[in-house]
């Protein structure tokens, strides 16, 4: 019954690309057969040592409604490296019995190491429409070339291994690809899916960024959320952050967060014409906010004289901290990658990691940051950055486990310039010309949220504006859109929790030739289904002065 009824999706593939009684992929294969079978290494288009399956097995069908799935095959391999000292990269291969002749490529978070489910949903993708298996895709995704220890996503142990790093930074993509499309052919008898999709938040940003760079032959369209395209950078910025979070008196405990959070709200709430506890004239908030001069409750938020009297006020080094955190980060030296700075966060109405009762509010702590101050050694729960820092530092610059990451100047480094320089040019996606991928007919549909505290809404809007000028406006119009989202921070948000059916609106533009229409996101934990217009970039959207301030129709996207 299997089989019929792969032939049968397959049959019209078949037919319309041509058959041949040597053409290795002329005929279907059973998920049963799928294991152990070997992918050559030149059918990879970078250097390996070919890949292997070690598991193939077929998972009923099962969930309900909008998130059920149908029947599939699950394939799980090794692809081996070409240095055995590497580790390999470690896939995993989503094959419906139902196929629509899609594929869809899950980016990853942080260093990797472990293998986002291909059974998941795009970033921020609806609960209430199916997820990419469910809607017949083959999905598959990888671990990057190495499996992490127990600071998980944080763990950039591997970086000591130059193919393990080479790996992370973006070739594990294309050999990811290369050994699913070779499974995919296999198991369905094709030579080929008709159309392939990736998409990703943070370092699966990143990736998504660097496949239509890298490989703009290879995909369709790309779902691109919260990308740290330029990671070499980024870390560079956190590294700066960092020592000033470390400096005597100048972290911020989860009480004083809290403080600058509702000083910032008062401020700037109102800003886009509604007090909905959502910030969402960023602009304006960041051009007239300053925690040294500001008010709160009819007290200056600053304390008395700078010193620390409490958690009601800031004292002068935690706004010494703060403004590092709100300003760019300028290189005083060349970067192989030809960076030049990053910039700073939008902090002010930024959640920083209060604490909160809601489930997820764990994971915002965690992400920002976290509860300790930054120290040598780095403790576990600093900041989400520092601990990232500091692995970079210690791993992938100086490959000395017991370098003191603090003593590294990122904008000095004297003896260690020369290794950074190389490494931002292995790791920041940077091309800002894509052309290549435009002219195949590919689409990006690109967001993030406006008060992510680990990677910079600054740094994507610079990303966009860069391949604008590159391009052309109106060229870049014609396959790219990107929206900030107000209120929503990295991943996932207890103020304003975005919900937007990216997927969908790729399909149709990349298949039907249908540009997307005004967008809605909707929130699914601040105010559980309110929506807002999703606003390309630059503007945000404005009360119009009426209506209900939880209904997208009483807001209109607005640049001033």
């Amino acid at each position: 019954m299997l089989l019929t009824m792969v032939a049968g999706a397959t049959m019209m593939l078949v037919a319309c690309g041509g058959d041949d009684d040597d053409d290795p992929f002329s005929k279907p294969r059973s998920c049963a057969e799928l294991g152990g079978i070997t992918v050559a290494a030149a059918e990879i288009g970078l250097p390996t040592n070919g890949a292997v399956v070690t598991s193939a097995t077929t998972v009923p069908a099962g969930g309900t409604g909008a998130q059920a799935t149908g029947e599939y095959c699950k394939v799980t391999g090794d692809i081996r490296p070409v240095d055995p000292a590497a580790p390999p990269i470690k896939f995993e291969v989503n094959l419906p019995a139902s196929w629509n002749s899609k594929v869809m490529m899950f980016g990853g978070g942080g260093y990797n190491g472990s293998i986002p489910s291909p059974q998941g949903n795009v970033p921020a993708g609806p609960t209430s429409q199916a997820t990419p298996l469910g809607r017949g895709y083959a999905t598959f995704s990888s671990d990057s070339g190495h499996q992490a220890g127990p600071l998980g996503s944080r763990d950039g142990s591997f970086g000591v291994n130059d193919e393990a790093l080479r790996n992370f930074s973006g070739d594990a993509l294309k050999k990811t690809r290369d050994t699913a499309l070779h499974l995919i052919k296999t198991r369905y008898g094709v030579k080929g899916p008709t159309k392939a999709y990736f998409a990703g938040g943070s370092t699966g940003g990143r990736e998504a960024l660097a496949v239509v760079q890298r490989w703009p032959q290879d995909w369709d369209g790309a779902i691109v959320l919260y990308p740290a395209w330029n990671a070499a950078s980024l870390d560079l910025q956190f590294g700066r952050i960092t020592r000033a979070l470390a400096a005597p008196g100048a972290f911020l405990n989860q009480a004083k967060r809290r403080t600058l959070y509702d000083a910032s709200l008062a401020a700037c709430d109102t800003l886009d014409g509604a007090r909905d506890n959502v910030v969402s004239n960023v602009p304006a908030c960041n051009a007239t906010f300053n925690p040294a001069t500001a008010q709160f409750n009819g007290a200056p938020l600053r304390c008395a004289n700078g010193a620390d009297t409490g958690d009601n006020c800031l004292s002068d080094p935690q706004i010494a901290a703060l403004n590092v955190y709100n300003t760019p980060i300028t290189f005083n030296y060349t970067l192989g990658s030809g960076e030049t700075q990053y910039p700073g966060f939008n902090v002010w109405g930024t959640d920083l990691g209060m604490a909160g009762t809601q489930a997820a509010q764990a994971t915002v702590i965690s992400l920002a940051w976290n509860l300790v101050q930054p120290a040598s050694p780095m403790p576990a729960t600093a900041p989400y950055f520092s601990v990232f820092w500091d692995q970079w530092v210690r791993f992938f610059v100086t490959r000395d486990p017991n370098f003191d990451s603090l003593t590294l100047d990122p904008q000095n480094p004297g003896p260690w310039e020369a290794r950074i320089s190389q490494l931002t040019a292995i790791q920041d996606v940077n091309r800002a010309d894509l052309s290549a991928f435009a002219n195949k007919g590919g689409k990006i549909l690109m967001a993030h949220g406006s008060h992510d505290a680990l990677v910079s809404t600054r740094a994507t809007a610079q990303y966009y504006e860069r391949v604008q000028a590159t391009m052309g406006a109106g060229r870049v119009a014609s396959f790219m859109r990107y929206y900030e989202i107000p209120g929503y921070g990295h991943a996932v948000s207890t103020t304003f929790n975005a919900s937007w059916d990216s997927l969908t609106a790729l399909e149709n533009w990349v298949e039907r030739g249908t540009a997307p229409p005004a967008q809605t996101v909707a929130d699914t934990i601040g105010v559980p289904g309110r929506t807002r217009p999703l606003c390309e970039y630059p503007s945000w959207p404005k009360y119009n002065g009426t209506g209900d301030i939880n209904v997208a129709a009483s807001f209109t996207c607005a640049t001033q």
